[in-house]
């Protein structure tokens, strides 16, 4: 059974920075191609941020050039690194395949940047 943890969110403020973790269980981790999701109130869950088995790395136009995506295959984990952080941004934020059939999701951690 896969399981996926996330955390690292928190407050912040405008221009500020965090690092979200999210650590995989029950999967061949290296395998997969691996992204990162955020979902605010109201709106749907969208992919702001992957990477491929390769190193490969795609991002969302609204986060391009703020976030960083990286992966530690060892330790079974995706970090998003996200600077210059902007209201919008304010959302839970998932860790999944980058790919359809997508596993179960995790609880999530919230990320909210006060306006």
């Amino acid at each position: 059974q896969v399981q996926l943890v996330e955390s690292g969110g928190g407050l912040v403020l405008p221009g500020g920075s965090l690092r979200l973790s999210c650590v995989a269980s029950g999967i061949d981790f290296k395998a997969h191609d691996m992204g990162w999701y955020r979902q605010a109130p109201g709106k749907q869950r969208e992919l702001v941020a992957s990477m491929t088995t390769f190193g490969r790395t795609n991002y969302a136009d609204s986060v391009a050039g703020r976030y960083t995506i990286s992966r530690d295959n060892p330790k079974h984990a995706v970090y998003l690194q996200m600077n210059d952080l902007k209201p919008e941004d304010t959302a839970a934020y998932y860790c999944n395949r980058a790919v359809s059939p997508r596993w179960d999701w995790g609880q999530g951690t919230q990320v909210t940047v006060y306006s």
